[in-house]
């Protein structure tokens, strides 16, 4: 494969690297208290979304393509269990660093080695889930990295990559051209471009737009300096180029990473009373086009972060919230994994004990809205559904014996009128998140 990449700049980009390994996370920093973290690296998520599937982890051959000091990847080992993790890095600092926070953690086979995005196929190996994280918009050419993690990805296989959005990044990437222009940039940057950084941005009188929109906003410890006012090779993407970039690769979108703040109805104060322009465009708009008004009107996502694979490999399903009852009959229904834990565990019962409504978002507080269920649906799906999954009609029959007969007038629940009261409660919860439910044919 023709690497398209700047030596010079490659070169400059490891310098920087190695001389401030990203990210310094402690070694003994875990993710297993960050559910948010561990629900996006858990391939369950991603598979799901793509297959209406759950899939095992164990035996997965998991890629983290750019795993600087290895948090990523550390993420990724507590969040697939069982699964084998390689990681890749230009920098042997940080190889190093991410050999050695894996091994502090107890992860004691997985691989490192010093290597570019463009060589992965020295690796001889496929893999089932590649994470590139952070990393290709620092290539001189992105469609390259992405081509080459494709060379390596199985037939059914997930990249999970992200770029710059040209718009969220806007006033950082305005620091650096500025940088640039005062000469920080020309090498790869030190102490000496860090502390004159800082000063400028101390001695510029806090009504300074740049100032407000960077500095102020930005937890301001070397590290930080260096990965966003002096990051070299560092650009903004729109919506637009980036799935050009898929289209140019031969890749499939399948969603974005952090898909329910994506929702473009959501930026409206009513969605069912939408200006007229809006209420015949949108209809007609393809995924790409909504992201992109998304990102032009509130331009709050640093990244672009998505999941893709090679064409035609995601399953035909029709959508949970589509279902008739035959599709239910057979019915699996699941807790997402990460979701499965004795925090949750034990403040469920302290609701259910004390006959307390439950709320279910704050075990994936980054999620979406608040979601609050009531003890009687809570101890019907909840509780069964943390010791494994649970055939629907099992879920039905528990909240007959939970919930017999109507509140007001004190005549049995009828089995139709359970049926549509737990497939409508599972139904919103697997379109937040919490709940897996696949037909069983």
């Amino acid at each position: 494969m023709t690497n398209f990449r700047d030596p010079e700049l490659l070169a400059k980009i490891r310098q920087q690297f190695d001389r401030c390994p990203y990210p310094k996370t402690p070694v003994e920093t875990s993710h297993k208290n960050h559910p948010d973290f561990l629900y996006i690296h858990d391939l369950t998520t991603a598979y799901y979304l793509r297959d209406q599937k759950v899939i095992d982890t164990r035996g997965k051959k998991i890629l983290d393509a750019g795993c600087g000091t290895g948090l990523n990847a550390l993420g990724l080992a507590e969040a697939n269990p069982g699964a084998k993790i390689v990681g890749i890095d230009l920098s042997p600092e940080s190889i190093e660093f991410a050999k050695m926070r894996l091994q502090y953690h107890g992860f004691n086979h997985c691989e490192f080695y010093t290597l570019s995005i463009e060589e992965l196929e020295q690796l001889d190996t496929k893999f089932d889930y590649i994470n590139c994280d952070e990393v290709l918009y620092l290539l001189s050419e992105p469609l390259v990295g992405l081509q080459a993690m494709k060379s390596v990805l199985e037939p059914e296989g997930i990249i999970r990559f992200n770029l710059h959005s040209l718009y969220g990044r806007d006033y950082m990437l305005r620091g650096q051209e500025l940088f640039r222009k005062m000469g920080l940039m020309e090498e790869s940057p030190g102490d000496f471009e860090v502390n004159a950084v800082r000063e400028t941005m101390q001695a510029l009188k806090d009504n300074i737009i740049l100032k407000q929109c960077t500095w102020q906003k930005l937890d301001k410890t070397t590290e930080n300096i260096f990965t966003n006012f002096l990051l070299l090779g560092d650009k903004g993407f729109t919506a637009e180029e980036v799935f050009g970039l898929l289209e140019q690769a031969n890749l499939e979108f399948i969603e974005m990473v952090q898909w329910k703040t994506w929702d473009l109805l959501d930026l409206f104060k009513d969605p069912d009373n939408l200006p007229v322009l809006w209420g015949l465009s949108l209809p007609e708009l393809s995924v790409e086009e909504r992201l992109a008004l998304y990102d032009l009107l509130h331009p709050i996502h640093r990244l672009l972060d998505m999941w893709c694979g090679h064409p035609g490999q995601g399953k035909n399903f029709v959508p949970v919230s589509e279902w008739q009852v035959q599709d239910w009959q057979n019915a699996i229904v699941d807790l997402h994994p990460q979701l499965r834990t004795q925090a949750l565990k034990e403040e469920l019962q302290h609701c259910l004990e004390q006959l307390h409504p439950f709320e279910i978002s704050r075990f994936l507080p980054e999620s979406g809205d608040s979601i609050v269920l009531d003890s009687t649906l809570s101890a019907c799906l909840l509780l069964p559904l943390l010791t494994g999954s649970q055939s629907i009609a099992r879920l039905v029959q528990r909240w007959q014996n939970l919930h017999p007969v109507h509140p007001i007038t004190l005549s049995e629940i009828a089995p139709e009128e359970a049926w549509k009261t737990v497939s409508q409660a599972i139904a919103s919860l697997v379109e937040s998140g919490y709940l897996l439910v696949e037909r069983v044919e």
